[in-house]
């Protein structure tokens, strides 16, 4: 199973039973893409929308919550629209040190009820997102936003989950 560090700051989280889902998105993701769970770390802060908004005015010089933010150990992008990103090294312990994510309650539970959306499949969907971004995954490109979407879906598949992003292909 993959070290997952998490820091619970709003109470609300307890009743999603984070830690498990988080271990369950995780590992499931890092399988997909045939990356070592047992040596993968993550941290994952989960927080309220003042936090969040504080962390994305610090880090992305945008002052308003989000749902979930992402910092990579490590720059992997593709250099190539659509493309791989790079691989995932060990560290000298042999660890894989994915990095940090962040992801509020208070946007994430608004976006499920708006979506008409379980909280604990949107959860899911962000986790999963988020650890995307630390391996290297992004949406700023076409290609890459293609690419990024077509696994998050597989993923969520395995996992019982449906197709987020089918709603806004009709739109």
């Amino acid at each position: 199973m993959p070290e997952i560090d998490i820091a619970i700051e709003d109470p609300r989280w307890a009743e999603l039973e984070l830690e498990s889902l988080a271990e369950r998105a995780v590992a499931t993701t890092l399988a997909h893409l045939s990356i070592d769970a047992d040596a993968a770390e993550v941290s994952i802060l989960a927080c309220d929308d003042g936090r969040i908004s504080d962390l994305n005015a610090e880090f992305r010089g945008k002052p308003a919550p989000t749902n979930v933010l992402s910092w990579p150990a490590e720059e992997r992008g593709a250099e190539v629209d659509g493309g791989n990103p790079l691989p995932v090294q060990p560290d000298f312990d042999g660890m894989l040190e994915l990095g940090d994510i962040a992801i509020s309650y208070d946007t994430c539970a608004l976006e499920a009820q708006d979506a008409g959306k379980a909280m604990v499949d949107h959860v899911t969907h962000l986790t999963v997102h988020g650890l995307l971004h630390l391996l290297g995954y992004d949406h700023e490109r076409d290609a890459d936003a293609t690419l990024m979407e077509s696994i998050e879906v597989e993923i969520l598949g395995k996992l019982g989950i449906d197709d987020p992003y089918r709603d806004h292909a009709s739109a």
